[in-house]
């Protein structure tokens, strides 16, 4: 029987959080009609907010909101429509601007639903994908995940997140500024963007996983210790979260390049979706990598217990063998039998300078041996 002492609680607890990350939990959904919207996962803001950005190679316009009535004055308007939505919890506002655009209910259970997997579902005036946003929390030294699910139309992009980010200012401010390619492009060109920048970030991720998995291999080779173990099967767990966050989105570029099963993505895309599916191929060969190193961590922590443990037998018997001869002579010496009754002398026990010569005798001893280990190099 395993017994499970109370230092392991915490690393037990810690995985179970990653595994219900993985899995995720959409017991909540069991029972309902399909196209019925649940919030599914946690509610990371308090609020949401609404922005709104319009515009083409002239100019833009930025517009805050919380009602979601709003976004019909920006519909039809000429130009490029961007309406990102911070938050998922309040289901009802998610469903008013879903009907400002025309967004199917399976759409709207679909972005509600934050456990869902990388994906693109391909509909007659829009385009649905769902990515996923890593951050990489430096105090935890864990991954959070953020569901980020685009609707894609001909003049409108749709952006839902669980939370605001800072991944996507860079965006906004090329808009703002005019610069690149954004203002004079559709809104194809601005998911690509979106997409982009978080694709970028994995490798922001990934570069601060790498210090972790360098400084648990130091530690591994150097210290290793019973806690390592937990940290390498914590950073498994995170590499196992990014993989399958990474490797269906490669399934929906490849779907992407092939836009003439849409005409939603312009035949000018190609080359830049051809440069974010090259960018997604080095995410995971990285994860790949970062995978066999911290598999090959186990085995290296094993080989330091293993040699460690021989460094301390080799000690403990260096001092056994030594001791065994010290021993021997402390009982030859020690026998308390009588020199006049017995027909061999022992003419040490009755000598003046004996003790001295039996002590002088086990430090020749150790000395000799010592010596002998050294020669030897098996010190």
């Amino acid at each position: 029987m395993i017994k499970l002492s109370k230092l392991d609680l915490p690393g037990i607890s810690r995985a179970a959080g990653t595994i219900s990350r993985i899995l995720g939990d959409t017991s909540i959904k069991a029972g309902l009609p399909p196209g019925t919207p649940v919030h599914v996962g946690e509610r990371k803001t308090e609020k949401v907010t609404i922005s709104i950005v319009n515009y083409d190679r002239d100019g833009c316009k930025f517009h805050q909101t919380a009602a979601p009535e709003d976004c019909l004055a920006y519909r039809d308007q000429p130009g490029v429509t961007w309406v990102s939505i911070d938050g998922l919890h309040q289901v009802d506002l998610i469903e008013k601007i879903g009907a400002c655009f025309n967004i199917h209910p399976l759409t709207i259970e679909d972005i509600c639903n934050t456990t869902q997997r990388p994906k693109l579902d391909l509909f007659e005036d829009y385009l649905f994908l769902v990515v996923k946003m890593q951050t990489y929390n430096r105090e935890s030294r864990s991954i959070e995940t953020d569901q980020v699910s685009l609707v894609l139309g001909r003049k409108f992009l749709l952006s839902f997140q669980e939370r605001p980010s800072a991944i996507f200012a860079g965006v906004r401010t090329r808009i703002e500024n005019g610069k690149g390619r954004l203002r004079s492009l559709g809104p194809d060109y601005l998911a690509y963007a979106l997409i982009d920048a978080v694709v970028d970030h994995y490798f922001s991720v990934l570069e601060d996983l790498g210090e972790d998995i360098e400084n648990l291999e130091e530690e591994v080779i150097g210290r290793p210790r019973r806690e390592s173990i937990e940290k390498i099967h914590l950073l498994k767990r995170e590499l196992i979260l990014l993989r399958k966050s990474i490797w269906p989105l490669r399934e929906v570029l490849n779907t992407l390049l092939r836009h003439d099963e849409s005409d939603l993505i312009g035949s000018a895309m190609a080359i830049y979706l051809k440069d974010l599916y090259d960018h997604t191929i080095q995410v995971i060969d990285i994860i790949e990598a970062y995978r066999d190193v911290t598999a090959g961590l186990m085995d290296i922590y094993l080989s330091s217990l293993s040699n460690r443990m021989n460094e301390i037998m080799k000690v403990l018997t260096m001092f056994a063998t030594i001791f065994i001869p010290l021993t021997f002579i402390a009982g030859v010496y020690g026998m308390n039998f009588n020199p006049d009754l017995s027909p061999w002398n022992m003419p040490e026990l009755n000598w003046r300078w004996g003790y001295p010569f039996a002590l002088a005798l086990m430090g020749a001893v150790v000395v000799g041996m010592l010596i002998y280990f050294k020669r030897k190099s098996w010190l």
